[in-house]
């Protein structure tokens, strides 16, 4: 049977977690690597793609409220 997956967050350091890695969320879309409950969320385990990931979501949300925009003729014909 292969070994438990470990949680990624503090590895190389003296603070790395034991904990035993999520199946289903663990796994950080952004930079891959697998996390327990505590450190799931690329904030708590301070992901290198963070920046990059508000951005693009930002980005998705700026969309979305655009085309979803009330333009004053529509209202003057309602």
């Amino acid at each position: 049977m292969p070994a438990k997956k470990r949680c990624q967050a503090g590895v190389g350091t003296d603070s790395r977690c034991s904990s035993a890695a999520l199946r289903i969320v663990g796994e950080c879309p952004q930079c891959s690597s697998h996390f327990c409950g505590t450190h799931r969320l690329p904030e708590q385990h301070n992901c290198s793609n963070l920046e990059n990931c508000r951005q693009q979501a930002f980005e998705r949300n700026k969309n979305k409220l655009e085309s979803e925009r009330t333009v004053a003729s529509k209202m003057a014909t309602a």
